[in-house]
Parts: C-alpha cells; structure tokens; sequence
C-alpha cells in the first residue's frame, strides 16, 4: 500500500473564557456501589468515553484524583475533524469558547507556506474552558462524577477505592501517559515509544493572522494559536527537556519581538510528548483510552480529536460486549496521525530536509493543502494525483 510504503520512506530520511464547574462530588463517599463502567481519569478522554457511554445506555462513574477544571499544556487547537467527533458525542463548544482559525501556516524564518481547512474553521479554546465544556456534558448526561479521588486499584473486575469496591462490568483506563490502570492491567508493553518536551504559555495580544502559525526551528517547533480576539498561546516542542518557550523565541527575532512586547498572562507549563504505541489497549472488563492507550506526537494536533473518535468506538465496543473489535478500531484510527507524524518529525529531525520540503510547500501550496485534507481525514493518500506528486518530487529535487 501506499501509506505502508511512505511510512517505510519516511523511517529511512530518519483564560480568557474559563467558567468553573461545580464537582458532582469532590470527596466521594462510594454510596452508590455498583455502576455498568467505571471511568479511571476525568481529564478530556475520560469525560469523552463517559459521555459516548452513557449515550449507549450504561451508567458511568468517573474518578478521578485532581480537581476540576484540569489544565494542561497543550497547543489548545481542535482541528474540524475534532469538532465532528464531539458533535458526535452530542457535543457543541459554546460560541464564547474559543477562536476560530482557517487553517494552518508554516514558517521558518525564510520560507511560508499556508493551507486553509476545506470545510470549517478549527477552534482554539483554552485548555481548561474545555474541559468545563466536557464536563457540563457529562453531567447532562448523567455520568456520576467524583474529584479528589486517590488510590484507586484494580478489585477482580472492579476497581477499589482505599478498600471499599465499586462493582462494575467495565472498566476504562483513562488516567493518561503516566497511567496506573495500565500497568495494574499488564498493558504496559509498547511496540514504539519516544519522547519529546513541550513548554506553553499565553500571551495578552490580538491574533495577527487567522491561521495557526507553525515555526520551524532547529531542533524545535514553536505553535502560535489565537486563542481569543486578545490572547494567543505560543507552545514549544523539542527533544531537549531545556528548550523553553523564551530559548525558542530567540531564534525567531521578528516574532520574539511581537511576542515579548506582549503580557504574559499565564504561567509557563511544561508536559511530555510521547509518541507510544502498546501492543494491547484491553484486557479482560478493562480498555485503555486517550494518552493511557498511546499516543502521537503533539507536532500533530491530534491528541484531543483521537481521545474523541476513541472514545465513540469504544461505546460502540462495549455495547455489543466485544473489546477486540475496539482493539481493531484503535489501530485503525491511529494509523493516519502516526502516519503524519512521521512525515512531520522527519522534518523535525533533518534540517535540511526541512528546509527543502518548505520551500517546495512554499512554491506547490496544492501540496500542501492536500496533505492537510488528508492530515483532518477529508481526503486519503490514494486522492492525492499523480500529477501533484510528480510537481512536488520535481520542485524538491529542483530546490
């Protein structure tokens, strides 16, 4: 196939808006001993799979040991086939949320390239604005939610909550990259996994462009996302745990300068981007989703769109009683990020390569506008022509 052949090419080249949610319960008394799933982690994928359950019938209880709204540093863009999964799910971003973007704009210092989205705008939301979102759908679900929950264990096919069991047929692992249910599970076994560091923060400043800028460092990417008509997020990712947001504006004089006149105005906070791929994300009662169960590089954008459709397969798994076809339906939806991911981390990694691939995009935006249809799921490998292929190849070897 072709995406196998790429896959084997690219081996070789080698708070603005934040309004609080009331907790359903912050310090659970475990009442309520039974429930059809139980739902390890509250973060954006385990409220997902809580939402996509309930919609088939069961009812969920969510546990989770933080206290809501969770913030975490991240990109803060849904790309359009993110908004279709949680419409999917019955989910609709209040217009105040976020700010919408058109599509997506490379940089290097020498070379641009943009491509708008075919279909719809993407929206930028604060992190923490969407998982006040999640949860209110959640509740109006009426999924069971308890904060502050801690030493949560593994009881046959139930969980324990400091000894006291929750009876349940289902349970979903949904406490992410650094997850306990997988270990508790024995789903720890990876195929791949590789590391990465991301630093974010917000700056109070009007959005410039109505596409998010993605800059091309050496070692390093930095994401510009408007997240609100004053506000932006600048993000950092590198493999060197020291690269922090400050260290990557430094090589991007014009846009450092933009950004510093600015006021900060949230903490810088850092996260790990891992790209892990488990050889099982079930075993027994129990699934894996969200970070929990893999993950891709955040270079993608993916993270939140693919707890998402994650999420929908395993409702439709469980309700028939048959997690291997969610096993199938995991590996099938992951196929295409971690196929653009490796496309974008070759470039991460080669400079000069990247360098020629964004001058080609510079020269044949075709190219990429198709690559980003297909990088949101509106087109495939195989609709790309052969003309457009041959156009790029020849304008690559050119430059």
């Amino acid at each position: 196939m072709f995406t196998d052949l790429l896959v084997v090419i690219l081996s070789q080249i080698n708070q603005r808006y934040t309004r609080k949610a009331k907790p359903s319960q912050t310090h659970p008394d475990m009442n309520d001993s039974t429930c059809d799933a139980c739902v390890v982690g509250g973060g954006p994928a385990g409220l997902a799979a809580a939402v996509a359950l309930q919609r088939q019938g069961l009812q969920v209880t969510v546990l989770e040991r933080a206290a809501p709204p969770i913030d975490k540093a991240c990109g803060e863009g849904l790309l359009p086939d993110s908004i279709r999964a949680l419409k999917e799910l019955g989910i609709t971003l209040p217009a105040r949320a976020g700010f919408n973007f058109r599509g997506i704009c490379f940089l290097d210092g020498r070379f641009s390239a943009a491509a708008a989205f075919p279909d719809q705008a993407a929206i930028a939301v604060r992190r923490t604005s969407l998982h006040n979102a999640l949860i209110r759908a959640a509740e109006r679900e009426g999924a069971s939610l308890r904060w502050g929950v801690k030493n949560v264990q593994l009881s046959g096919g139930s969980v324990a909550v400091d000894g006291r069991v929750l009876k349940t047929r289902w349970v979903i692992g949904a406490d992410g990259q650094n997850s306990q249910m997988r270990h508790l599970a024995g789903l720890h076994l990876c195929r791949v996994e590789r590391r990465r560091y991301g630093f974010r923060r917000h700056y109070r400043i009007a959005p410039w462009s109505l596409y998010m800028e993605l800059y091309w460092g050496v070692g390093y990417q930095i994401y510009v996302t408007p997240v609100a008509p004053d506000e932006v997020c600048v993000a950092v990712i590198s493999h060197d745990p020291k690269v922090r947001v400050d260290d990557a504006l430094a090589g991007f004089p014009e846009l450092q300068h933009r950004i510093c006149s600015a006021r900060a105005v949230s903490r810088e906070m850092g996260a790990l981007s891992v790209t892990r791929e488990l050889r099982r994300v079930y075993c027994g009662p129990l699934a894996l989703i969200g970070d929990a169960s893999g993950s891709v590089d955040a270079i993608t954008g993916e993270g939140m769109g693919l707890s998402f459709r994650q999420a929908l397969a395993l409702a439709e798994a469980v309700k028939d009683g048959r997690l291997r076809n969610y096993q199938a339906e995991h590996q099938r939806l992951s196929r295409r990020p971690r196929l653009m991911a490796a496309l974008m981390l070759a470039m991460a990694r080669h400079h000069g390569f990247q360098r020629r691939v964004l001058k080609t995009f510079s020269r044949k935006p075709a190219v990429l506008e198709s690559l980003l249809a297909i990088h949101i799921g509106d087109r495939s490998f195989s609709d790309l022509w052969p003309r457009d292929v041959l156009a790029f190849g020849s304008a690559f070897l050119a430059g």
